[in-house]
């Protein structure tokens, strides 16, 4: 299945937490946090301007910062999630990324 999100969505792959503590204990899955760290995998066209005439004939709308394969850290209660293949990965809107990952 192949999704290419509309607007200003952005489809990432949630990264994998850490699985041990830094004294060397495994965490179950019921103990991990929740991943706000990921990969972009697709991203949208941006969003448009309504078409009522309001924004003028050259109204491009938001643009969209972000590219396929940056690590991104976004909103810990973002975004919708997506099954894709058998991960969950999700879709966030673009204002719900807060830093470009280096």
């Amino acid at each position: 299945m192949k999704i290419k999100p509309l607007f200003d969505y952005v489809l990432v792959k949630p990264l994998e937490g850490e699985t041990r503590t830094p004294s060397g204990i495994v965490l179950p899955d019921s103990a991990k946090e929740k991943p706000q760290v990921g990969e972009i995998m697709a991203v949208g066209p941006g969003k448009n301007c309504c078409g009522d005439g309001c924004c003028g004939d050259d109204e491009k709308g938001e643009e969209i910062v972000v590219k396929v394969g940056q690590k991104v850290l976004y909103k810990k209660w973002g975004g919708n999630e997506v099954k894709v293949g058998n991960e969950e990965w999700l879709l966030i809107e673009q204002k719900d990324i807060m830093a470009i990952v280096s």
